[in-house]
């Protein structure tokens, strides 16, 4: 089967890791070498999911000599991330109120009265900020998956499921085994009887 590429925020939460975990200074070529093989982040995407977690101020860049240089380190961006939270969150809050504001104007226009021209402005301005809520609510979504904490539970959750997955394999190998010695079936037979595919192995 087919298998199921990284989405973006998963890629932007993976190159965190790079970062937290080593705690070292890279350089663009660096990162390169090490996302695809350690990360499984295609290297044709590392320059776009890196500059857009150093336009959020997720990773520190600077420029030495002829080259750029990245890093990032767990507190840095705890509070970059709390911050960028807490300016979305007071935003989110503005518009809320604004938009309860219009609803309220919206009802009292009704009463006694046809549509007007000033009832369909509060209406474009109720949707355009019904719009900017949605798109906040996305911002923070975002952050929250940047979070060193959340990084570390994915990190987590994929080790598990890794050794899980790497049980049932042995497991079937085991049964594998033992069918061919006591049947003498040939592998194949067994693998096309039972749907196992012919390239099924351990997860590195």
């Amino acid at each position: 089967s087919k298998k199921k590429g990284l989405s973006f925020e998963e890629k932007r939460a993976r190159m965190m890791e790079i970062f937290f975990e080593t705690k070292d200074v890279f350089q663009l070529k660096d990162i390169e070498k090490i996302a695809p093989k350690e990360k499984g982040i295609t290297s044709m995407s590392v320059k776009e999911i890196l500059q857009s977690l150093v336009d959020d101020g997720m990773v520190d860049t600077d420029r030495i000599g002829t080259s750029n240089y990245f890093w990032a380190f767990p507190s840095k961006a705890l509070h970059a991330r709390k911050r960028k939270l807490e300016e979305l969150e007071s935003q989110f809050a503005e518009s809320s109120q604004k938009k309860e504001a219009l609803q309220k104007s919206i009802q009292k226009s009704k009463i006694g009265r046809e549509d007007t021209a000033e009832r369909a402005a509060l209406m474009e301005e109720l949707a355009a900020l019904r719009q900017k809520k949605e798109q906040l609510k996305a911002e923070i979504d975002k952050y929250r998956e940047c979070d060193p904490d959340v990084v570390e539970e994915m990190r987590q959750t994929n080790k598990v499921a890794k050794e899980a997955a790497n049980r049932w394999t042995d497991n079937i190998f085991s049964i594998k085994s033992w069918a061919k010695r006591k049947f003498g079936f040939e592998e194949s037979r067994i693998d096309k009887g039972f749907g196992i595919p012919e390239d099924l192995d351990y997860i590195d």
